[in-house]
């Protein structure tokens, strides 16, 4: 499975969008939650499981869609399982780490 990542640097943030790539270009709705996986947003390049984790390890703000992806980032321990939503059964969960 590819991953699709982009970073985006905001002031003093290291923001990382990823999904799996072959969700890039879709939209899931159901009830009153829906997203859309952007190419302009959630694509910059296609990266390695190797990037993809080093990249999550740098982040301060993540942004993910995807069952890889988020099985990546749960085994890296930034994203609890009790912290992911679904929609159309599609995997969606958010970070922000605290720097002190």
């Amino acid at each position: 499975m590819k991953i699709s990542m982009h970073i985006w640097k905001v002031q003093n943030e290291i923001m990382l969008a990823a999904c799996d790539s072959n969700l890039l270009g879709k939209k899931f709705e159901e009830g009153e939650f829906h997203i859309e996986v952007k190419k302009e947003f959630y694509h910059e390049s296609y990266v390695t499981e190797k990037s993809f984790r080093n990249a999550l390890k740098m982040a301060t703000i993540i942004n993910l869609v995807g069952e890889n992806v988020i099985r990546i980032a749960i085994e890296e321990k930034i994203i609890d399982e009790n912290n992911i939503i679904r929609i159309k059964n599609v995997p969606h969960a958010q970070a922000v780490v605290m720097l002190f």
